[in-house]
């Protein structure tokens, strides 16, 4: 197990990564200060029948009162209805300001767990215990909240966990297209702030299968957390480095948005729009970078799927001009002067639509 610490101007926790990891939520349970009282695990139908009953016999050893609430999986479930129904249930449960939650499942269910945490009696404490890929990213920075049908993650807080727990164990029963879901946030990590690292998963992992479930997956897994990490410690609430770690972000969300949440995974989408970032990049900087046809033909080897042509370049830009890094109707996008660099640039409306005309046209 390896154990890394995140730090914040406000905040400081640990995260546990590795087989067995799990073993350590009792202990990090019984030391905090204040006590717990009772504790509310949040799953998704999913998880649960995989891993509920697992975690609360673990947690039954601090003795303490267990509840759980299922919410359904997918992303098009990290809804106002699912909040309302986990806001309902703390209720219920009778959970105190010394309650805990805990948020067991990927990153849909961590960030409403997370979500519902942060605003119940306005605000309690909760650890993330993650079961995919993905949810190396999510669970680490803070941010939480939940989908409207206009805006992919428009209405949340910022609401640290006490801890991450992240058991590797959990990831061996991810279906293919989770695991290279989640590897689009360690490709963006390793694109936008360490050039190293991205050559050494270009040149060690050219099928999802050469990931595996050991060594190099929990290496990638650490190495991403680590990189998010240090951008967060330097930008908490997302005032400047931190807008970064949104590359292929401005066309993803659109993407999923316009698709309609959960008809596409979240990396799916993020791999298109890293794809076109690099293609705007080539238009703003006035040159390419050498690695953009190689990311271009790795990210197909490894699966990713093209857009379907049939989305309508308007719509998609109409969709970009609402997120959250717009600025009185422009969009700004992360791109690349090179490889293990990035910065934010606005980006003019017509070069938008004449590449999301080229873009959805490519084959």
């Amino acid at each position: 197990m390896k154990k890394l610490s995140v730090r914040t101007a406000t905040k400081e926790y640990p995260v546990i990564t590795g087989s067995g990891a799990l073993k350590e939520i009792v202990p990090l349970l019984l030391n905090m200060k204040p006590a717990v009282t009772s504790l509310m695990v949040i799953s998704d139908d999913n998880v649960a029948p995989l891993y509920l009953s697992d975690v609360t016999a673990e947690l039954s050893k601090t003795a303490l009162p267990v509840y759980d609430h299922i919410v359904p999986h997918g992303d098009q479930e990290k809804s106002f209805q699912n909040y309302f129904s986990c806001q309902t249930a703390a209720l219920e449960f009778g959970l105190d300001r010394h309650s805990v939650i805990i948020a067991l499942g990927g990153g849909m269910v961590g960030d409403l767990a997370g979500f519902v945490a942060g605003t119940y009696m306005r605000g309690i404490r909760f650890i993330q215990v993650p079961t995919t890929l993905l949810a190396h990213d999510s669970s680490v920075g803070g941010k939480t909240g939940i989908n409207h049908h206009l805006g992919k993650n428009m209405i949340g807080v910022f609401h640290h966990p006490e801890a991450v727990i992240y058991d590797a164990e959990y990831l061996k029963t991810l279906p293919q297209h989770e695991i290279r879901s989640g590897f689009a946030e360690v490709i963006k990590h390793a694109i936008i702030k360490d050039r190293s690292f991205y050559r050494y998963l270009h040149e060690n992992v050219r099928s999802l299968d050469d990931l595996g479930y050991g060594t190099r997956l929990e290496e990638a897994i650490t190495k991403g957390i680590q990189i998010k990490a240090e951008i967060v410690q330097e930008d908490e609430r997302e005032n400047g480095v931190r807008a970064l770690l949104n590359f292929g972000h401005t066309l993803g969300h659109a993407i999923e948005a316009e698709l309609g949440y959960g008809k596409w995974t979240h990396g799916d989408a993020v791999a298109a729009g890293m794809l076109f970032a690099l293609r705007i990049g080539a238009s703003v900087y006035g040159t390419s970078l050498i690695e953009d046809s190689e990311i271009n033909e790795w990210l197909q080897e490894l699966g990713y799927p093209q857009l379907p042509a049939s989305l309508s370049p308007e719509k998609l830009l109409s969709r970009m001009k609402k997120d959250k890094k717009a600025h009185s109707g422009t969009v700004k996008m992360v791109l690349l002067p090179e490889i293990g660099k990035a910065e934010v640039r606005e980006v003019p409306d017509p070069l938008l639509i004449e590449e999301l005309h080229k873009f959805l046209a490519a084959k």
